[in-house]
């Protein structure tokens, strides 16, 4: 167990390393930590969290109520509750602006392409929840229906969340999340990934499984679960569906344009 100066002093180097790594500009992100059923050590507004101080770290209830701290409670603290709240076995919550990520976020395009065997393994999918005014209940309500799903969330126009069993396991979280888009970006500038196929994704599911990771993972928007909310798109007809298993699956999107749009010329040069 630690003591709560040394969760602050832990949650102040988290901040730094989410500052130096260029994950919130300014005084922008914030962190919290559950230290018992009914309390929340949480970062202060308007304070960079590459700079913060143990002292400057708040502690407040579930409601959002300020139990200790002569700072203001980040304005986003009605999110961090929302997760709490929601999910038991949850003892951090990291929101910041990790670029790549949160341009995926600005352009509405989620992390659903099974690319790279650690992402798949540690975050699964990761959806898009839709926009909500900051400091609102419109950020908790939209993130609410994935919360018990995924680990790791894209904020529409926003930024992005990631919550897990303790601080290094949420900053993880949102180190590997911003590298997957990393790679996504890159990847897709390069003609497009190659996705990883529905025995592929089944198997790292296993090796999951087996690591006894903790948390949530939805898996990936492969074939394999073509109910899946989390990518709207999955079940309409101009959504690609051939990864080369016997499931089925999907090629990249410019793949899938570039034979929709062969397809048509080719019906136009016959007519």
């Amino acid at each position: 167990m630690y003591s709560e100066y040394e969760v602050k002093k832990n949650i102040c180097e988290i901040g730094k390393r989410i500052y130096q790594n260029g994950f919130a500009a300014a005084n922008d992100g914030n962190i919290s930590v559950r230290i018992n059923d009914k309390e929340i050590i949480i970062t202060p507004t308007g304070v960079s969290k590459g700079y913060m101080t143990p002292d400057m770290l708040l502690k407040i209830d579930l409601n959002g109520n300020v139990i200790s701290g002569s700072m203001k409670p980040s304005s986003e603290t009605k999110m961090h509750l929302k997760v709490y709240k929601e999910r038991s076995d949850v003892k951090s919550v990291i929101h910041a602006h990790p670029p790549y990520a949160t341009s995926f976020a600005i352009a509405n395009i989620p992390l659903n392409k099974p690319i790279m065997p650690e992402a798949v393994i540690s975050l699964g999918s990761v959806p898009i929840a839709e926009y909500g005014t900051p400091s609102t209940e419109e950020i908790p309500d939209a993130i609410s229906k994935y919360l018990q799903k995924c680990d790791a969330l894209l904020l529409q126009n926003h930024g992005a969340l990631t919550y897990g069993v303790d601080l290094i396991s949420a900053y993880f979280k949102m180190e590997s999340l911003e590298f997957y888009a990393k790679l996504s970006f890159i990847s897709e500038s390069l003609g497009g990934a190659r996705v990883l196929n529905c025995s592929e994704v089944d198997k790292l599911m296993e090796v999951r499984k087996k690591m006894g990771i903790k948390g949530r993972n939805p898996g990936c928007d492969t074939c394999s679960n073509t109910s899946c909310e989390l990518n709207p798109r999955r079940e309409s007809s101009d959504y690609p569906k051939n990864c080369g298993c016997s499931k089925g699956g999907y090629k990249s999107e410019v793949e899938g344009l570039v034979e929709e749009v062969t397809k048509k010329v080719l019906e136009a040069l016959k007519k």
